[in-house]
């Protein structure tokens, strides 16, 4: 638990893939099922929309790279 009382920013890493990256994510939280999920208990949590779809940003960037390592392409996991 820190000091800081201002707003969350973001700022750091690598702004091209920042920017890349946004526009999926937004389309994510609105489309598949597991981003959708995790945006909105971020969003119930009481955390900022801005700071939600950075979140989910960092999980199509995780998964991404595991999908690369293993050499496999994304598939659906229906129920």
């Amino acid at each position: 638990m820190g000091k800081w009382q201002g707003k969350e920013r973001i700022q750091g890493g690598r702004a091209c893939l920042r920017r890349a990256i946004y526009l999926p994510a937004v389309v994510a939280t609105r489309f598949n099922p597991d981003m959708k999920a995790k945006y909105h208990e971020l969003i119930a949590n009481g955390k900022c929309k801005k700071l939600a779809i950075t979140a989910v940003m960092r999980k199509l960037v995780v998964m991404a790279n595991a999908l690369l390592r293993d050499g496999r392409k994304w598939t659906e996991m229906r129920a």
